[in-house]
Order: structure tokens, then C-alpha cells, then sequence
């Protein structure tokens, strides 16, 4: 009798649209093959620590028309990533331990064939340790900032940025309606793609992005060149990420357990600061938020999404372990786990796309 041969799938990190439709992507594709079991890890690797383990079988039934569903029906984490996994201590404070040694030893006892680790930048240098360790694993990129360098797009982007997008075209109208400055902050840690892309889209004033530090005294310039006779209005698009000259962001304490500060009330900070500066317009601010992450994805993120899913599986049956899914130059292929976390994929102040951004009349406050 054949052996069965399992596969083990989780999303790790936040959650973005087209997560299910690579779920769904890689059990179709392995139930084309005879011999092949697919599983999934609730809350990225807490099913394989948790006690009992969290592990569930996808079936068909499971992962039948999930591709339509924002979210993930694995549900995710960011607090548990196995290099630095948050541990409470007594006193109520939380240290960071390397549990990677313990969860190689769980993942061979559990004898699968190989895993499949769909997430961003974090979630794909865990594969690349697990790997070295001896763990067969495939990567999958997701990240709505679209900020993995070796991939030419992230599924979950096109649409975290059609929300964004729709968002900011209401808030035009609103705006021109009232002479006011509308400010909207989008997601963007360390990289503007939500942001730039936005911008262009909808037609901003102003695009204030992680990658190029603004002058609050030219922003003021901007939009008073904007109003006459205290009428105009004014559209800003802002990343969370977004930095003076001086490097201020803004941010709060990490959560308990995470690795990261958290980022948001930018929009709140910049209209202070256009106030402070002498702004006589009216300012309204507008903070998305994780309605980015929500909702089904859009057709665009559906078929990556799901041929990056067909591709993982494919990269498992041809035993290309310490890979990543990739689509580049209109091909769906795949790179090695160290190229694909070697660098960051972030905006270019040279790069053509930000020269036709000013080329629009668009300022960055630079």
C-alpha cells in the first residue's frame, strides 16, 4: 500500500486578502495527486505548540469557495514567531526565547512531508531557520505593503490599495464640498506602496510616505497655494510610517507579546503639526486602519493568490525545498528563502514612479 504523504500549510503575520485562495490553491492542486494529505496549523505555528495541537485536515469540504473570503481560515498570529517567541514571566513582563530546536523536534514527529509557510518578510525568514534546521519548507509571499523585494507583486496589495483608493475618491468630494484639508493615513511601516500607489490613484495633493521625510513648512506652502480667498481644498494620502526631517514617527508601546512598536495616529499628528505651522484651513483627518486587510480579495489577488498556491504545491512535488513562490516578469517561478528575505522592498526617492508622482503635481514634502 503507498505511503500517504502530508503537507502541512499556515499563514502567519496579519492577515490579508487571498489568504484562503492559496489555502484552497494547494489543496486542489494536491488532490489531483494520489497519495497527498493537506493540513493546516491553526494560529500560524501555535498549532504545532499548543497541547493539544491544533492541526486540522483540509478537505474538500473545508476549503470549498474559500477563495471569495477575506481573512484566513487558519486564523493567524504575529505574537508567535518561534525565533522570538513572547513568554510571560512572573513578574508580568515578556521575554523573547528562541522555541525553533523545539519546534523542528515537534514538526518531525509529526512526520510531514513538508510545510508550506505563507506570510511576508517575518513569516519567510522563520522558513528560512526551519530550513537550515532540516525542515522541508516552501514560502509563500503575502504581504498588503508589497514590500518582499523578490517578488514583482504580493497578493493582498491590489486590494488593500482598491480600498484605499475608494476611500480617498469619497473623501475628495468631501473635501472640494467644504474647502477642507482631509488627511488619510494608510498602512505603511517602513514602506509608501499604499500610499504612493493611492496618491497617484485618486489624485492627491500631497503623499507623505516612510522613504522620503517631509518639511511640515512645505506642506503649508502647498496648501496655501491651494486656497484663494479662504476657498480650495486639499487631499493628502499619509503612511503610517511617515517621518519629519527630524525622524519623528508616531507610535505607542508594542503590545504585549509583539516584537513591534505600533504605528498609527499619524494623521492626528501631521494636522497638529500643519496648525502649529499656521494652516488657517480646516482639517479633517480619516484613519483606515485594518479596513485595508478586510473583505473579499479583488479578482487581480484571487488568481495570484491562487496560482501561487498550485505553484507551492508543485515546488513540493519536485522536492524544491528553501524556495519561495515568486512572479516575476509575468512568470510564476521561485527563489531561494535567502534571496527572497536578502532585501526589503521599499520606495525609491529616484525610483520613476516617485519623478511622475511630482511630474502629476504631487508633493511629498521633500
Amino acid at each position: 500500500m503507498e505511503k500517504v504523504k502530508k503537507v502541512l500549510v499556515l499563514t502567519g503575520g496579519g492577515d490579508c486578502p487571498g489568504l484562503n485562495a492559496v489555502i484552497r490553491g494547494i489543496a486542489k492542486r494536491a488532490r489531483r495527486e494520489k497519495g497527498w494529505e493537506v493540513y493546516g496549523s491553526i494560529e500560524a505555528f501555535n498549532g504545532v505548540f499548543n497541547e493539544p495541537q491544533e492541526i486540522i485536515k483540509l478537505t474538500s469540504k473545508r476549503t470549498a469557495g474559500i477563495h471569495i473570503k477575506g481573512g484566513t481560515i487558519l486564523k493567524t498570529t504575529n505574537k508567535s514567531n518561534p525565533i522570538k517567541f513572547p513568554v510571560t514571566q512572573p513578574d508580568g513582563t515578556v521575554k523573547f526565547i528562541d522555541r525553533s530546536d523545539e519546534l523542528v523536534k515537534k514538526l518531525k514527529a509529526l512526520k510531514f512531508d513538508a510545510v508550506i509557510n505563507i506570510g511576508g518578510d517575518g513569516s519567510q525568514r522563520i522558513s528560512k531557520v526551519l530550513h537550515d534546521k532540516g525542515i522541508p519548507v516552501i514560502g509563500v509571499p503575502k504581504t498588503i505593503d508589497n514590500d518582499l523585494s523578490a517578488t514583482d507583486v504580493t497578493f493582498g496589495f491590489q486590494t488593500a490599495l482598491q480600498i484605499a483608493t475608494d476611500s480617498f475618491d469619497k473623501l475628495v468630494t468631501t473635501a472640494e464640498s467644504h474647502h477642507r484639508v482631509m488627511i488619510m493615513e494608510v498602512m505603511g511601516r517602513d514602506a509608501g506602496w499604499i500610499a504612493l500607489h493611492t496618491a497617484i490613484a485618486g489624485g492627491a495633493e500631497v503623499c507623505l510616505i516612510p522613504e522620503i521625510p517631509y518639511d511640515i513648512s512645505k506642506i503649508v506652502k502647498r496648501i496655501n497655494g491651494r486656497y484663494k480667498k479662504g476657498r480650495g481644498f486639499v487631499n493628502i494620502v499619509v503612511a503610517e510610517g511617515a517621518k519629519t526631517k527630524e525622524g519623528t514617527i508616531t507610535a505607542s508601546a508594542a503590545e504585549k507579546g509583539s516584537e513591534h512598536v505600533r504605528l498609527g495616529g499619524v494623521a492626528y499628528q501631521l494636522s497638529k503639526q500643519l496648525k502649529d505651522a499656521g494652516c488657517k484651513a480646516e482639517i479633517r483627518e480619516t484613519v483606515l486602519g485594518h479596513v485595508q486587510r478586510g473583505g473579499s480579495p479583488i479578482a487581480f489577488d484571487r488568481v495570484l493568490a491562487s496560482l501561487f498556491g498550485v505553484k507551492a504545491f508543485e515546488l513540493v512535488l519536485e522536492k524544491k525545498f528553501g524556495q519561495m513562490v515568486a512572479f516575476r516578469n509575468n512568470e510564476y517561478t521561485s527563489v531561494t528563502l535567502e534571496e527572497a528575505t536578502r532585501d526589503y522592498h521599499v520606495v525609491s526617492k529616484d525610483s520613476y514612479m516617485v519623478r511622475a508622482a511630482k511630474g502629476l503635481g504631487i508633493s511629498f514634502g521633500d
